[in-house]
């Protein structure tokens, strides 16, 4: 820089004097002169002595637990400190450096990773490694700190246990997502859908606008489930749509047998599961107003008797009354069955 100066300058001094006309014996002075120029220039270029930084000394930290913001779960800290020592009174009693730089940078350090969650130890390291960059003084005034080659971790004990306590909690929040999705649907079907057997009607319609026909005859239907819903009997107005249980039927269409019990007139009176007479006949494809239902019983009768069955016989009888049909002498004479 000084040389640079130095050459513009005799530049200017040689086209001044060239302009000027100037004696031989006036080069010389100019030359000094331009040497004094210099001279003032490179002292005032120079760099000043006190302002000089002293030499900075460091220390590596290593390993130094910081915790974070869950309990139990601590950063594992290093760093390399750089410090300078300040200048202090004669009578200030002698210090550690080293030592002071290391506290003053693990404090600032601590105030960082106490604020950030154990599984963040990578973004913890990229914060502290701007906030230590910049040096400094520390609490006691004698040293200036910061921290360079800083990094960050998290024990890898530490590590696989906040991965189980992570999928644990994704499990966790969507078995709660599902719970409560159903708990929604069960109450939207049996507290709307299934209130009544009107808002099921009117739910299914919803669904099949063009199936007005199909909702007329799943009436029945909607009344069983919304009854069954709110743990009712059917509504009386809806009763006589509910089909009641159907037994077993055969090929032709017919019923299954079911035990026959004597007493199966009594039905009408309030027994329930017993066959009646006209239970048994309509088996055999027998049923009221055929021509053949007297002699068909007749024949029934004769065959009770023969077998000792007193009880189905005297039920036949009541059924059939105590005249003989008509043919019953030719079934008398036909063998039986």
């Amino acid at each position: 820089m000084t040389l640079f100066v130095t050459v513009i300058l005799g530049l200017i001094l040689v086209i001044v004097g060239l302009s000027a006309e100037l004696p031989q014996w006036a080069w010389p002075t100019f030359a000094a002169i331009l040497l004094v120029i210099a001279a003032v220039t490179n002292r005032l270029l120079a760099p000043s002595d006190d302002l000089a930084e002293p030499p900075g000394q460091e220390v590596r930290v290593r390993h130094v637990a910081l915790p974070s913001s869950v309990a139990d779960y601590d950063f594992s800290f290093s760093a390399t400190v750089h410090w300078l020592l300040l200048d202090v009174p004669d009578d200030s009693p002698p210090v550690n450096p080293a030592g002071l730089a290391m506290d003053a940078v693990v404090q600032r350090a601590r105030v960082v990773a106490a604020q950030q969650p154990p599984e963040r130890s990578a973004l913890v390291q990229h914060e502290l490694e701007g906030t230590l960059a910049t040096m400094r003084t520390d609490p006691t005034g004698r040293v200036m700190a910061m921290a360079v080659d800083v990094s960050v971790s998290l024990p890898e004990l530490d590590r696989e246990r906040l991965v189980k306590l992570s999928n644990v909690r994704k499990d966790e929040d969507v078995w709660e997502h599902e719970r409560n999705y159903e708990r929604s649907k069960r109450a939207y079907l049996g507290d709307d859908v299934l209130k009544d057997t009107g808002s099921a009607v009117v739910w299914w319609l919803s669904r099949n606008e063009e199936e007005v026909s199909g909702a007329v005859d799943r009436i029945g239907l909607f009344a069983q489930l919304s009854a069954a819903a709110r743990n009712e009997a059917v509504a009386p107005p809806f009763d006589h749509l509910v089909e009641p249980p159907h037994h077993e039927r055969d090929e032709y269409g017919y019923e299954a047998p079911r035990p026959f019990a004597p007493e199966a007139e009594a039905e009408a009176e309030g027994t329930a599961g017993e066959l009646s007479v006209d239970d048994v006949l309509a088996w055999f494809g027998v049923h009221p107003g055929d021509p053949d239902l007297d002699l068909f019983a007749a024949r029934l009768l004769k065959a009770a008797d023969l077998h000792g069955r007193t009880d189905a016989a005297d039920a036949l009888r009541r059924r059939i009354g105590d005249g003989n049909p008509p043919g019953e002498d030719e079934a008398n004479g036909a063998p039986v069955p």
